[in-house]
């Protein structure tokens, strides 16, 4: 593991992933106080409409693709971790599940109307070449919306740094796959800000690229539409 970067392998975060799968909900909602089921809802209102062909890219234990069939999409659900996906075919046997790796997805151009993704690309070795392989798989006018977690700025930034950097990682001492809860701090301070974020959306081909902060500006939500 290379600390100053927070990378890991691919193979070591997969493993990593495979481990937490049993508690990720748990620690979603206790990192979050339960709004991270709020900011899936919202990232699916604004990109997913009824009857629409959906893609959820990193689709851990499924929650935004559930959002996602709730809201009238046909979804596949995707991710590199079995065990994670173990937990969402528990969840919902209507959604086609599916391993893969999100670089080098195993869809047709132009496949899906729409695309999400919560808090999974930031754990992508190639982040452009990730972003490059949403945009292929849209059709055209489709759109994409991207949840993650960023570092806020002004009043917050202390009580973030104290929960993220402090309590996060204590509180894997005691959980299976501790590693992650340490790998995870990492892995959002080597991140792009929402700014630069945007900025390789637009690098990437996408159009009317916007974010809005949630959660006091801890969580970024990006959008934006491949062009027709």
């Amino acid at each position: 593991m290379t600390h100053e970067t927070g990378r890991l392998p691919s193979d070591e975060v997969r493993g990593m992933f495979d481990r937490i799968a049993p508690v990720y909900d748990v620690m979603n909602r206790a990192m979050t106080a339960g709004l991270d089921q709020r900011w899936r809802r919202l990232a699916v209102r604004e990109v997913v409409w009824p009857g629409d062909r959906v893609l959820d890219a990193c689709c851990g234990t499924g929650d935004l693709a559930i959002e996602a069939e709730r809201r009238g999409g046909k979804v596949v659900g995707l991710d590199f971790s079995e065990r994670m996906l173990e937990r969402a075919r528990n969840k919902s046997g209507t959604i086609d599940w599916v391993r893969g790796d999100a670089l080098a997805l195993p869809f047709s151009d132009g496949e899906f109307d729409a695309v999400t993704v919560g808090f999974g690309v930031r754990n992508l070795d190639d982040l452009e070449g990730g972003l490059r392989e949403l945009h292929r798989v849209l059709r055209p006018g489709g759109k994409v919306a991207v949840l993650e977690i960023t570092r806020p700025r002004g009043l917050l930034r202390p009580f973030f740094r104290l929960w993220f950097d402090v309590l996060v990682p204590f509180a894997g001492k005691v959980l299976p796959g501790g590693k992650a809860y340490t790998y995870l701090p990492a892995s959002v301070r080597r991140f792009p800000g929402p700014e630069d974020l945007a900025a390789l959306f637009a690098s990437a081909g996408f159009q009317g690229v916007r974010y809005r902060l949630l959660g006091g500006g801890s969580v970024a939500l990006h959008t934006g539409t491949r062009p027709k």
